[in-house]
C-alpha cells in the first residue's frame, strides 16, 4: 500500500513509519496540517493516517473536510489522543472512516488500515495476483507457484507485488527505488540487485519455465516469456 501519515509527534512517527516499511508497504510522512493537505491533495494514496491535533495552522478535521470537498474519496483513519466519544463522532462525521485513539497496538493499527482498503475496493476486487503457476495472496499475505508455498519477506513480498502488477511490462531501476524502497534519488547501493538475486531463487529456482528476467541496463520484465 502507498500510505500519508499525518503526525507531528516524533515518537509515534517513528513507531508507526519503522512498522509500516518493515510490512514492506510505502509511506509519505508529515508533520503539519499544511503539508499534510498538500500531500493528500496532490498526490494518490490507497489511504491515509490523520492524527487530529496538528501544527500549521490546519489541523486534521480541517483536513478531511477540505479532501472530501473536493471529491477525495481517499479512506482515513484518524489516529488522536481524543479519547471521547464526542470527539470520536465528530471525527466520522467530519468524512473520517475509522477512528483509533492513542496509545495503540501497531497489529491493530495495520488491520483496521487493511479493512478501510478493502472496503474502499469494493465487492469483487482484486484479492489475488497470477503470473502463469505463480500466484500472490493479497490478503492472507501468501505467494505460492505450482501450488508450493514461498516463504517471503515484507521487503521481497512489496518486490514482488510491484513486479507482478507490471507484469509483462519492463520495470526499471527507478520505479522500484521510488515505489517499493521509496526512495526518490538513487543510493548508488546494490539493494535491487540483492533482493532480486533472492527473489530469482525463491520464485525460479526450482520451477520453470523461468519467470524474472534481467533485461540488462534496461530493468526488468516478470513473465512467462523470455
Amino acid at each position: 500500500m502507498k500510505i500519508l501519515f499525518v503526525e507531528d509527534n516524533p515518537g509515534v512517527t517513528q513507531f508507526v513509519r519503522n512498522g509500516l516499511k518493515e510490512s514492506g508497504h510505502v509511506v509519505d510522512h508529515a508533520d503539519n496540517g499544511r503539508d499534510g493537505l498538500f500531500l493528500a491533495s496532490s498526490e494518490v494514496y490507497d489511504v491515509i493516517i490523520l492524527d487530529r491535533m496538528l501544527p500549521g495552522g490546519i489541523d486534521g478535521l480541517a483536513i478531511i473536510e477540505a479532501l472530501r470537498k473536493t471529491g477525495n474519496k481517499t479512506p482515513i483513519l484518524i489516529l488522536s489522543a481524543l479519547t471521547d466519544i464526542d470527539d470520536r463522532i465528530s471525527g466520522l462525521r467530519a468524512g473520517g472512516d475509522d477512528y483509533l485513539t492513542k496509545p495503540f497496538a501497531f497489529g491493530e493499527l495495520m488491520a483496521r488500515l487493511e479493512a478501510l482498503v478493502r472496503r474502499s475496493q469494493g465487492v469483487g476486487a482484486e484479492t489475488f495476483l497470477m503470473v502463469g503457476d505463480l500466484r500472490m495472496d493479497l490478503l492472507a499475505h501468501k505467494v505460492s507457484r505450482a501450488g508450493q508455498p514461498i516463504p517471503l519477506k515484507p521487503r521481497e513480498f512489496a518486490l514482488l507485488e510491484f513486479l507482478m502488477r507490471h507484469a509483462g511490462q519492463v520495470v526499471t531501476r527507478t520505479m522500484l527505488l521510488e515505489n517499493v524502497w521509496d526512495y526518490n534519488f538513487d543510493p548508488q547501493t546494490n539493494v535491487i540487485d540483492v533482493h532480486m538475486s533472492k527473489l530469482r531463487q525463491k520464485i525460479d529456482a526450482q520451477f520453470a519455465p523461468p519467470l524474472l528476467h534481467t533485461l540488462r541496463g534496461i530493468g526488468y520484465r516478470l513473465d512467462v516469456n523470455a
